[in-house]
């Protein structure tokens, strides 16, 4: 395994913008081969322990480490229905967990940081029958590749790319050839609250209603407060943990909300490609609405506690894309350590 050096974490600590995501990258990317090829099928263990590597070695997340949990409710719409017979949208409301997060593995990172965004929005919602139904989400639309052995040589270009390393760089070339990447790491943006951004599912679900029809689909949850991004100047007058303090104080006030859509796919659209994003065009169908109200009775408890897989099958949802097995497959990982 990657071991973390004290200037890694200084590094991380102090870079901002694509300095710290260049940074991670590099750290990320371990070893490659003595011919330089890239090891296949990374088992979730590998990644578990890149992102060790990473941010160091703390009970805590191996990633999303710092966030804040809230509880609440979900209200299904009708509409769902035509879309699957997912049990969780044919009665009332049911009660949820979440969690609010900034990305990195550091549990005391500064939300003003360069590796906090995206954000991440993780909900667990706790079925009648005693399932839990498990959403994962970013804010961020779309991926940085499209696969993870695209993602693989990104981070092997990186590591390449030090400070010593002539121009135009590996990472820089990549970039140039890769422009869905550029975009992605140039359109990262901070909310003025987490109450204030939308947050994607950005992998892709088939859903299967009762008589049999199938579609593809992408989850959304809108915030009903509106959207409220930073600029750089407004980002440096924040505190260290504005994010997680303004949460709590509005809810103080009142409950916070999102309406939960499903983005339709069309013919063509790519299903196990993250990094496309569907057109806004695409139907947009709401499922319902989560309502988050308080903080739960123990939330140091609800934290080390609360693990999501998004990966599941449920009747009527299985995932499309197979990023999301892996997910599911390291999530555990992570738990365990931290307990």
């Amino acid at each position: 395994m990657i071991k973390v050096t004290r200037d890694h974490a200084g590094a991380m600590r102090s870079a901002s913008g694509w300095g710290i995501a260049l940074a991670l990258m590099a750290i990320l990317a371990g070893p490659a081969r003595a011919d330089g090829t890239i090891p296949p099928n990374q088992s979730p263990h590998d990644l578990v322990n890149a992102l060790h590597a990473a941010f160091g070695l703390h009970h805590a997340r191996a990633v999303h480490s710092k966030g804040v949990m809230l509880e609440g409710s979900f209200t299904p719409e009708p509409a769902a229905q035509t879309l699957t017979k997912a049990p969780i949208f044919a009665g009332g409301s049911l009660p949820v967990v979440a969690r609010f997060s900034l990305f990195a593995g550091i549990p005391d990172l500064p939300d003003t940081n360069g590796a906090a965004p995206p954000c991440g929005l993780a909900i667990k919602i706790k079925a009648a029958d005693g399932l839990d139904y498990d959403l994962a989400s970013d804010q961020h639309n779309g991926f940085i590749v499209a696969t993870s052995d695209e993602f693989a040589a990104f981070l092997r270009d990186v590591a390449a790319s030090g400070p010593d390393a002539a121009h135009p760089t590996a990472v820089e070339q990549f970039l140039a050839s890769h422009p869905i990447a550029k975009v992605f790491i140039a359109s990262l943006t901070t909310p003025a609250s987490y109450a204030e951004a939308t947050y994607f599912g950005i992998n892709s679900f088939k859903w299967t209603n009762a008589k049999g029809q199938s579609v593809y689909v992408r989850y959304r949850y809108v915030p009903r407060a509106g959207e409220h991004y930073l600029t750089p100047d407004e980002l440096k007058a924040q505190g260290p943990n504005y994010l997680q303090e303004e949460i709590l104080a509005r809810i103080a006030k009142g409950p916070v909300t999102f309406d939960w859509y499903a983005q339709i796919a069309e013919p063509g659209d790519k299903i196990e490609d993250p990094s496309i994003v569907w057109p806004e065009s695409r139907k947009l169908v709401k499922l319902g609405s989560f309502t988050f109200a308080k903080r739960p009775d123990d939330p140091v408890m609800a934290d080390k506690g609360f693990l999501v897989l998004p990966g599941e099958f449920h009747p009527g949802i299985e995932p499309a894309d197979p990023m999301l097995l892996l997910r599911s497959q390291a999530y555990p990982i992570s738990f365990g350590e931290r307990q």
